[in-house]
């Protein structure tokens, strides 16, 4: 049996593991949690952080993947390391499809939702920023009287839904949609959805458009790519 390695992908509110065994990887995701991060401590391989670490934990800065450490090309030192994982394994990945003449563009649809463009010769070219659908909904309800916490993520059919918790999914969710499309199409380029809920605006775009690629756990791809730094 092979020995299982992990790597750490630490998002704002969500953990993001990619976990070998017997030379396949899985992918899942959780909230933050200590207890499992101290149980595979000795099976971390690599990980790398865009939100809060444990106080308690110490994680080897050793096996730590930073921003340095991404091949991008004029790649900003403030830019997430979620934004860089991400667009650097699309681009490869679309270099192999030769799908990368025009540039490329990634839509991280997680608490953030992140458009970042990555130029046709593999330039950090800038991006968007948009609330995510939850960060939309918690806000809607937290800074309101009479809008209440949406309990679930069924996207409604209907242009205009009835009650007031399909209205406030149905309207989150088009500005990220539309914000989207509006992008690609001023743009041209191909585009690759991740995320928690790159899955949902997949649905909607893939057959209307044979440009876009969903590929969830990106990230977690290019962590385990990445090479560790040199000491």
């Amino acid at each position: 049996m092979t020995e299982e390695k992990c790597c750490l992908l630490i998002g704002n509110t969500r953990w993001h593991w990619a976990i070998q065994k017997n030379g396949l990887w899985r992918f899942f995701h959780t909230a933050p949690n200590t207890k499992k991060l101290k149980a595979v401590m000795h099976k971390l391989w690599k990980w790398a952080a865009v939100g809060p670490i444990p106080k308690d934990i110490h994680l080897d800065p050793s096996k730590c993947i930073k921003i340095s450490d991404v091949p991008i090309l004029k790649l900003p030192t403030w830019v997430g390391i979620d934004r860089a994982l991400v667009g650097w394994q699309a681009y490869t990945i679309a270099k192999t499809k030769n799908l990368h003449n025009q540039g490329i563009l990634i839509a991280d649809a997680g608490t953030v939702l992140s458009i970042t463009h990555i130029t046709a010769n593999g330039e950090f070219g800038g991006g968007q920023l948009i609330a995510g659908l939850q960060l939309q909904l918690t806000a809607m309800s937290r800074g309101t009287k009479n809008l209440n916490p949406v309990q679930h993520k069924s996207i409604p059919k209907t242009l205009f839904p009835i009650s007031t918790e399909d209205a406030m999914l149905k309207g989150s969710f088009e500005s990220l949609l539309s914000t989207i499309k509006e992008t690609q199409s001023t743009t041209k380029m191909p585009l690759w959805l991740c995320g928690g809920d790159s899955t949902l605006i997949y649905d909607q775009l893939k057959n209307s458009n044979k440009n876009v690629f969903n590929a969830p756990d990106l990230g977690l791809e290019a962590l385990i790519k990445m090479n560790l730094p040199l000491n």
